[in-house]
């Protein structure tokens, strides 16, 4: 197996963790769809190590280690600890709020967003694509692990969630020119609903502004509009606020 895992590419069936946290994670959330870890000899805590061959025996994952492994696949000289995965693929739930996020193209901002969701108890989120690929190592490391404690799922167009997923839930477009203020709303409480966001530089379509529940947040003018990561924060915590967090 070893000579057959290369440095990472989208169309690969395999993605990595890079560091000892969102390998952790990974052990954790995702153990069946573990290949294999690899640890560099540079790796000198022995709490980390003893960690992380706890969680691979309890997977039954083979842990190897591998200085010309671990500096064949990693980016960065600072990672000592890989992770090998299989991708996999989810189903959004019924039963749960939804976030949706449609063609986001930053890796940074999609991974920091699924740590957020993460963060207020939201555990299904929907992608639409074309989008950043949720499984590339950029996306993995910027969430913290975040992704293997979620369903995250990809769709070709939005038609195709709202068919699935939208008719029994409320669907909140953040928009530009929303109908409704996030600061003035009152949040849902015996439906189920969708936070839908745009691309970090287009936003959503226009047609997502007619729709009843479409939402702006309340800006200064002194900005055209937030990052995306932070408009889904902003949003997720007005939406839960009050919630059990677990």
């Amino acid at each position: 197996m070893a000579q057959a895992i290369k440095k990472y590419q989208k169309k690969a069936e395999y993605s990595f963790t890079f560091g000892a946290f969102p390998t952790f994670e990974l052990l954790k959330n995702r153990p069946e769809a573990v290949r294999g870890v690899y640890v560099h000899s540079r790796m000198d805590s022995p709490e980390t190590f003893e960690k992380l061959k706890s969680l691979c025996d309890t997977a039954g994952v083979r842990l190897t280690i591998s200085d010309k492994q671990v500096e064949r696949l990693r980016e960065k000289d600072s990672v000592l600890i890989i992770g090998v995965f299989d991708k996999y693929r989810n189903t959004l739930r019924q039963d749960t709020d939804h976030i949706v996020l449609v063609n986001p193209s930053d890796m940074g901002n999609l991974g920091t967003i699924l740590r957020t969701c993460l963060g207020f108890a939201i555990h299904d989120v929907a992608i639409i694509e074309p989008a950043a690929d949720v499984f590339n190592p950029k996306v993995v490391r910027s969430s913290m692990g975040a992704l293997f404690r979620q369903q995250v799922m990809l769709f070709p167009d939005f038609a195709t969630y709202e068919q699935q997923y939208g008719q029994n839930r409320t669907l909140y477009p953040f928009v530009l020119h929303g109908k409704n203020v996030l600061q003035e709303l009152k949040r849902p409480e015996k439906e189920r609903y969708a936070l839908i966001f745009g691309n970090e530089a287009t936003g959503l379509p226009p047609i997502f502004e007619s729709m009843e529940h479409s939402v702006t947040i309340r800006q200064s003018p002194e900005v055209d509009s937030f990052n995306l990561s932070l408009a889904v924060g902003m949003a997720v915590y007005k939406f839960t606020e009050g919630d059990p967090l677990s």
